[in-house]
């Protein structure tokens, strides 16, 4: 298993280990605290070293048996980050809303994405037959949905993991996780609620360095994941080959002896 090595050093300059003002701590996150300075927590980095590497192994594993990751943060700093980073690797992403039953009441979410799919194709089409007005409502209604669903148009079932930056925006998208059993990665700041987190990353959800640094240590993980992937694949068509080769010999020598 080949994952990115993350150093101290790396977090410190992406300000990983800045948490909130004081007042505005979670207790529960006080195991993850390592002080505080001008009435700021600051995080303790030796844990989030080992907590990253745990949750990126898992994210390896996740790729390497063909999981899907479906990547979750709607707020305004991280938005961008998660769209680029579900794109660039394949996997599903929600980054504007996160509607009510996105996970647990996927029917009626199959419903819109289908929605979304029609009116795309009947907007790309030639002969559209369609007015100035109808064609104005239906762009208008395209991107409502895109918006909200475009990350996870694809989806055909509920993923095998999920990434949230920003436990306190996304409580919605953990509670129905925790309810279907999906294992969830989470970056928690001083005022997050870590219940029901199977693999927590302490670290600041704010600053964009931060969370560019989270977001391309996943990329990078899941690039070599891949990797593993298409080198076994070669390895099975070569083993493959090979046994073929070997056949082909003990019958042509069967075949001599015969003869």
């Amino acid at each position: 298993m080949k994952i990115p090595q993350i150093s101290i050093q790396q977090l410190l300059e992406a300000g990983v280990h800045l948490g909130h003002k004081t007042l505005r701590w979670n207790p529960k996150m006080k195991k993850y605290i390592f002080g505080k300075k001008d009435s700021i927590h600051i995080i303790d980095l030796t844990q989030t070293l080992e907590l990253a590497q745990i949750a990126l192994e898992k994210v390896y594993q996740t790729i390497s048996g063909n999981g899907k990751i479906l990547f979750i943060s709607t707020k305004k700093q991280a938005s961008d980050a998660i769209a680029e980073l579900g794109k660039s690797t394949g996997q599903y992403y929600v980054n504007y809303r996160w509607l009510g039953g996105m996970l647990t009441n996927w029917g009626t979410i199959s419903n819109s994405i289908k929605k979304l799919q029609k009116i795309t194709k009947d907007l790309s089409s030639e002969n559209r037959g369609f007015t100035k007005k109808e064609l104005l409502k239906m762009s208008a209604q395209r991107d409502k949905l895109e918006r909200s669903l475009g990350g996870i148009s694809e989806m055909k079932k509920t993923p095998d993991l999920v990434f949230i930056i920003d436990t306190n925006y996304e409580s919605l998208a953990i509670k129905e996780s925790i309810k279907l059993g999906i294992p969830i990665i989470a970056v928690l700041d001083t005022n997050s609620n870590p219940d029901g987190i199977d693999f927590p990353i302490p670290g600041n959800d704010d600053a964009r360095r931060s969370i560019d640094l989270y977001c391309n240590l996943i990329k990078s993980t899941i690039i070599e994941a891949n990797k593993n992937i298409k080198q076994n694949v070669n390895e099975e068509i070569t083993d493959s080959k090979k046994i073929d080769v070997n056949k082909n010999k003990i019958d042509t020598q069967k075949n001599k002896s015969l003869n």
